[in-house]
């Protein structure tokens, strides 16, 4: 039987490698590389996910490079492919629609988070229509796919809430130098974008080689003010200092997640005043639409892989997930088949 990494949710330290019965679909898919990302720790410290069934453990890892096992569903064995995360509640207007991305109930699920194991097994089943065929110039890059598709859907959705008015992109601000904000970034260098980047790390090497600024993240008031500003650090007074940051109509969007019981603090003037008087927004935007996959590996393409090379700080076997856990030194991946 094929290997999984699998836990149970809301138990932590529960998490372990353990051998699972094989699952057929429609493309049959033997997973190359793995991310882990800090979803995947929180599920595995027992503070998030839900298992597919009642008593059942749940297969960790959404973020996937997997290789065709045998032609199936308009794939050809050998073919590289990532997957689609989030999946239709199949009762609001936007799953209906196609966009489980901005479902409207709650109810959806998600590989390797909620209610729908993962990727990270030896042999899984898939629906054709959930894959997202990666070039093979990418070859173990694509598995960057899933974290770039999060940000290419922040992206979009900025452009769209700017493009509602006259506004122009030229000057944009990444709070946070980790896989997303780097990622992030990236992007906007590939526009073309002014773009600055501001951490606690004391620097943001990948970041400024795509010919982005780097500051540190107590100095960004001394910055000047921005267009767009993408919080991907995770901290919620950072994500409120974002709005006395933008320029007139900018936007700011929150990619990070900080979950803790706290009081952040802002200057009345810049809620009640600035944001009103000068039409900013505030927004927040999680997982991805087909189109932001398709988006993702178009763009990875197209960025010096020695650049996303450098993102990937450690990749180990499956039976050493403890290894990557706790690795901070960049992103980190299971090696599933090598």
């Amino acid at each position: 039987m094929p290997r999984a990494l699998v836990t149970e949710p809301g138990t932590a330290h529960s998490t372990r490698v353990e051998e699972i019965p094989a699952t057929d679909g429609e493309v049959l898919l033997r997973p190359v590389e793995v991310g882990i990302c800090g979803t995947d720790r929180e599920i595995a410290h027992g503070l998030f996910g839900a298992p597919p069934a009642a008593g059942s453990p749940l297969v960790l890892g959404h973020e996937m490079l997997a290789v065709v096992a045998r032609d199936g569903g308009g794939f050809s064995a050998g073919d590289l492919v990532t997957a689609t995360v989030r999946r239709s509640c199949g009762h609001c207007p936007a799953c209906d629609e196609g966009a489980p991305d901005s479902c409207l109930t709650g109810d959806y699920s998600e590989r390797g988070i909620t209610r729908l194991d993962g990727f990270a097994c030896e042999l899984l089943g898939e629906d054709a229509d959930q894959l997202i065929p990666v070039p093979r110039s990418l070859d173990r890059l694509g598995v960057l796919a899933e974290p770039t598709s999060i940000c290419e859907r922040a992206l979009r959705h900025a452009r769209t809430i700017g493009g509602r008015q006259p506004w122009q992109l030229r000057r944009a601000l990444v709070l946070g130098a980790g896989a997303v904000g780097t990622i992030t970034t990236l992007l906007l260098r590939l526009r073309g974008i002014e773009t600055w980047v501001a951490s606690l790390e004391p620097n943001a090497p990948v970041a400024e080689a795509a010919g982005a600024r780097y500051a540190n993240v107590a100095d960004v008031g001394e910055l000047g003010t921005f267009d767009l500003v993408v919080e991907c650090a995770g901290n919620a007074q950072l994500m409120a200092d974002a709005l006395g940051l933008l320029r007139r109509s900018g936007i700011a969007c929150l990619i990070g997640i900080d979950g803790r019981r706290q009081r952040v603090t802002l200057d009345g003037p810049v809620l009640g005043l600035d944001t009103v008087v000068e039409g900013r927004v505030l927004f927040g935007s999680v997982n991805a639409h087909r189109q932001d996959w398709l988006a993702a590996v178009d763009d990875l393409a197209r960025v010096d892989p020695e650049l996303l090379r450098s993102l990937v700080g450690l990749r180990v076997p499956l039976e050493d997930f403890e290894q990557a856990f706790a690795y901070r030194g960049g992103k980190a991946t299971l090696v599933i088949d090598a």
